[in-house]
């Protein structure tokens, strides 16, 4: 990424360490609502973050006291008759930026931190890992504005806790603690209020140290394993060890198990 692009946006704060970048939603006097500028700029920033080759993880957090409530609802009312078309661009900006960081290499780790709903909530489920603090909490809350969901959710929820729970939260916007979502499958990890940033960095660090092929291999075998048959999956699993067998961290990888010592990837 460019100097450029680490600079804070309007509605977000994009910063570099090492490989490792961290994005946070900065609105947090609206409690990081989504609105049109943090949704583009998101949907932008992940498409740095996806063309620098230099990046091995990202983690994606809020300011204050909440990761995110969802949808601008005041900015969907200001619209009047253009807010179709609004929301459209909304939704479809905030579906870029999904695709981006499920199809790049980097692996996306979700911190929560406070109150995830609706798109906050979506959003949430698309990392790679997701932890939450003690006082995260997650709800739908779509219906109860009368809009249906978007953000990924009706794609990922059912893979992640089956379609029956996901009919209930979608249909009764049920309200999870940090430690029921843990219990849903739908987070990895619950942890204190203040250790959730650290954790997290730490998290990606972790990540960022390992192979990079390897990363980008997993995320695009787990993202096709629900639509492929057996042997479709086992063939482009046969694809994607052999891809990783001749590049350059493989053939670390192979040699440093051999030699019994820790790899160092490139």
């Amino acid at each position: 990424m460019t100097a450029s692009a680490l600079k804070e946006r309007e509605c977000l704060v994009v910063e570099r360490m090492g490989r490792v970048v961290l994005v946070q939603f900065n609105r947090p006097r609206f409690g990081n609502g989504l609105n049109s500028v943090m949704v583009s700029e998101l949907a932008a920033v992940a498409g740095e973050i996806d063309a620098d080759p230099d990046v091995r993880c990202v983690v994606l957090t809020g300011t204050g006291t909440c990761f995110s409530v969802g949808g601008d609802i005041k900015e969907m009312a200001a619209l009047g008759d253009a807010a179709s078309a609004g929301v459209k661009k909304l939704a479809n900006d905030a579906h870029k930026a999904v695709s981006t960081f499920a199809r790049m290499r980097a692996p996306l780790v979700v911190a929560v931190n406070g109150m995830a709903a609706g798109g906050g909530f979506s959003l949430a489920m698309a990392g790679d890992m997701v932890l939450a603090s003690e006082s995260a909490s997650f709800t739908m809350a779509y219906s109860a504005a009368g809009l249906s969901p978007d953000g990924s959710s009706t794609y990922f929820m059912p893979r992640l806790i089956g379609l029956r729970k996901t009919q209930e939260l979608m249909f009764t916007n049920r309200r999870l603690s940090a430690h029921e979502a843990l219990a849903w499958n739908l987070i990895h990890r619950v942890t204190a209020d203040d250790a959730l940033r650290s954790e997290a960095l730490a998290l990606a660090e972790r990540i960022a140290q390992s192979a990079v092929g390897s990363n980008a291999a997993i995320k695009s075998l787990l993202l096709s394993s629900f639509e492929n048959g057996l042997e479709t999956q086992m063939e482009m699993e046969a694809r994607q060890i052999a891809a990783c067998v001749e590049s350059a961290d493989g053939r670390e990888g192979i040699r440093a198990f051999c030699a019994k010592r820790a790899p160092v990837f490139g």
